[in-house]
C-alpha cells in the first residue's frame, strides 16, 4: 500500500495553535486528482496543497491547491506554508522558491533568523488585479448577519476582486466586524442571482484605521465557515486600496482570525506596475505536524 508524507504547518502566525492551519503533502506523484480531493476533505483545513515537479525545471515545484471541495488557481497562506516546509528540506535555491500554479507562476521569498532558520516567507501575487461585478451592500450585509449600514460604501460598493482567485471585498464599520456571522441561507441567495460570481462567493469584510486593517473572511459555500488567515484577499485587497487611495506604492497590516482564537498577521506590500496595481504577501509560519497517508 503506497504511502504519502505530509507535513501541517500554522502560517501567519509564529507560535503554534494560532494563524492557519495547512497541510502539506511533500511528495503528491502517484496520486490521482479524486485522491487529492478527498484528502483534502479529510484533512478539513481550509486548504491542502500537494507538490510535484515542475513542468518547466528553471522552476521549483508545481503545487495544487484544494480546499474542502474544489481545487484552487491561487491561495496565499498554501503558498506561504508550503514555501516554508520545502525550504526546511533545503529545496530552495539561495532563498527563493517558483511555483507552477494553474493561476500562473508564484515566487517566494523565503525568511531565516540569524541561526538560518526558516522564519517565514513573501509571495508575489501571480496576477494584477482585475475587478469584477459590484454587489448590493444589503445583500452582503445579510450574508454577514449585520444590518444594511454595516456595510461602508463610501470608499467602494462590496465588489468582486482577484489577484489570481476570485473575492468579494467589503468594507464594515469597526463596531460591527466582530458582530459578524454568515449566514448561509442570505449566502446561497446571493449568489444564485447573480451569475457573474461563478458559482464562488468568498466574503472577505475589513475595517480599516488608515493602513491598519482588521479583516474576516466567510466562504461557507465552499465548506470554511471562516477562515483565520486569507493571504491572497489581503493581497487582493492591497492592491484595491492603493488604486482607490493613489500613489505608486503602500504596505498593510492585516490582522485576522482574532474572533476564531486563531490571531493571524499579515503583511501586504501593494504597488503600481506597468501592467496595473500588484501585490506581495508574508507572514511567519510555525511547524506542527508530521505523517503519513496510506492510500
Amino acid at each position: 500500500m503506497p504511502s504519502f508524507p505530509y507535513e501541517t504547518v500554522d502560517v501567519f502566525t509564529d507560535k503554534p495553535f494560532g494563524g492557519n492551519p495547512l497541510a502539506v503533502f511533500t511528495d503528491a506523484r502517484g496520486l490521482s486528482d479524486a485522491q487529492m480531493q478527498a484528502l483534502a476533505a479529510e484533512m478539513n483545513y481550509s486548504e491542502t496543497t500537494f507538490v510535484l515537479p515542475p513542468d518547466d525545471p528553471a522552476n521549483d515545484a508545481r503545487v495544487r491547491i484544494f480546499h474542502r471541495t474544489a481545487e484552487m488557481p491561487f491561495a496565499g497562506h498554501p503558498n506561504v506554508g508550503t514555501a516554508c516546509v520545502l525550504a526546511r528540506h533545503g529545496r530552495d535555491r539561495n532563498g527563493v522558491l517558483r511555483f507552477e500554479q494553474m493561476a500562473g507562476l508564484v515566487e517566494i521569498a523565503i525568511e531565516r533568523n540569524p541561526a538560518g532558520a526558516v522564519t517565514g516567507a513573501v509571495i508575489a501575487a501571480p496576477q494584477a488585479l482585475s475587478l469584477g461585478i459590484e454587489l448590493p451592500a444589503d445583500g452582503i450585509a445579510a450574508c454577514a448577519g449585520l444590518q444594511a449600514g454595516a456595510i461602508l460604501t463610501a470608499a467602494h460598493r462590496p465588489v468582486q476582486a482577484s489577484l489570481g482567485v476570485q473575492f468579494v471585498l467589503a468594507q464594515a464599520a469597526p463596531e460591527a466586524l466582530a458582530g459578524a456571522a454568515p449566514d448561509l441561507v442570505a449566502f446561497r441567495k446571493l449568489e444564485r442571482q447573480h451569475a457573474g460570481l461563478q458559482g464562488r462567493l468568498s466574503l472577505f469584510l475589513y475595517a480599516r484605521d488608515g493602513n491598519r486593517i482588521r479583516a474576516r473572511m466567510f466562504a461557507p459555500l465552499a465548506g470554511t465557515w471562516e477562515d483565520p488567515a486569507t493571504g491572497s484577499a489581503s493581497a487582493t485587497l492591497g492592491a484595491l486600496l492603493l488604486s482607490l487611495d493613489g500613489g505608486e506604492a503602500a504596505s498593510y497590516t492585516i490582522t485576522q482570525g482574532v474572533e476564531m482564537g486563531r490571531p493571524s498577521l499579515l503583511n501586504v506590500a501593494s504597488r503600481r506596475a506597468e501592467d496595473g496595481y500588484r501585490s506581495r504577501v508574508g507572514g511567519a509560519c510555525a511547524p506542527m505536524f508530521r505523517g503519513e497517508a496510506e492510500l
